[in-house]
């Protein structure tokens, strides 16, 4: 093998440079969203932080320069649960094109009562899937305008037990928080998989990849005062659990790999190595039901609203 030919060992911690780069990361002010910033922020990319509560995101733009000397790291106010909103968000990121997006943000509810957007809605298939579905429209101009850009979706490993009833995909008939949680998980995987394919056949310069984190914990996660503080309670606690999860740092892997790696390709699954929880992140083979097209065009249909006219969206 000649040395021109030879791809090293991806190196979660020696991540290639990205300078000049923007990437936009919804959610990335907490959780997996916030290690998914701080780890592209070392590549000396700009990364924007797409929050709902600038406040927070503030807090943990500072936390990412402390961690990251000479960080370029923005906010935008971006909340996916109003989506007329999502127009102007994308207005005000005031640059020429977008690098890649980590569709990261999502709402977790755990109360039995069904809730809804202001558009009506059901609050996690609400946000989670439709708001970065009309996000995506918006964005497209400046991904388009990228010599070759990623949307990256972040799926979640609740969404493998998961089916989907595209009868009932706002969980009027029968609303469970957890079920409804796994299933807005699940659409954006769907999502990001027929987005592909729709972009391949548009000839689009656009790639979109999907990506799960694996079992990711908080008492596994290292501390990102005041972002996150983890306890020495919660470190004990959490320390049996290491064998099979990871914390939320190690969740954020497959996601910035599906950035940055050359190799990585549109229309992929990417996720942790082992048993699919934990370790560093491989590709993997797409979960039967995720190969299911005809489950995916069915769930598209619906979803063709007047603010997503996009020929890779509505075609």
């Amino acid at each position: 093998m000649s040395s021109a030919s030879f791809t090293p060992p991806w190196d979660v911690q020696q991540l290639p440079r990205a300078d000049g780069s923007v990437f936009l990361v919804t959610g990335g002010n907490a959780g997996i969203g916030y290690f998914v910033a701080e780890q592209l922020c070392a590549t000396g990319a700009t990364v924007v932080l797409g929050s709902r509560n600038p406040a927070k995101a503030e807090v943990a733009t500072a936390s990412i320069r402390s961690r990251v000397p000479g960080a370029r790291v923005q906010v935008v106010r971006l909340d996916l649960a109003d989506l007329p909103s999502l127009r102007t968000t994308v207005e005000s990121l005031n640059v020429e094109c977008l690098d890649a997006v980590v569709h990261n943000a999502g709402v977790a509810l755990d109360a039995p009562a069904r809730r809804e957007t202001e558009d009506g809605h059901e609050l996690m298939f609400g946000t989670n899937h439709l708001g970065h579905f009309a996000l995506t429209h918006w964005l497209m101009p400046l991904l388009s305008a990228a010599p070759a850009a990623r949307i990256v979706t972040m799926g979640s490993f609740a969404a493998k037990s998961e089916r989907l009833d595209i009868d009932d995909l706002q969980s009027r008939k029968d609303y469970r928080p957890k079920r409804a949680y796994g299933r807005s998980k699940l659409a954006q995987m769907y999502f990001g998989l027929e987005l592909d394919r729709r972009l391949r056949a548009a000839d689009s310069t656009v790639a979109s990849v999907v990506v799960h984190p694996g079992g990711a914990l908080d008492s596994l996660t290292p501390s990102r005062p005041p972002v996150h503080v983890r306890t020495a309670g919660a470190r004990l606690c959490g320390a049996p659990a290491a064998l099979l999860v990871q914390g939320k740092h190690a969740g954020a892997w497959p996601a910035v790999r599906a950035v940055l790696d050359p190799t990585v390709r549109g229309g992929q699954l990417w996720g942790p190595r082992v048993f699919s929880l934990r370790g560093k992140p491989q590709r993997e083979r797409a979960w039967n039901h995720l190969t299911e097209t005809s489950v995916a065009a069915r769930l598209w249909d619906p979803l063709c609203q007047p603010w997503v006219r996009h020929p890779a969206l509505s075609g």
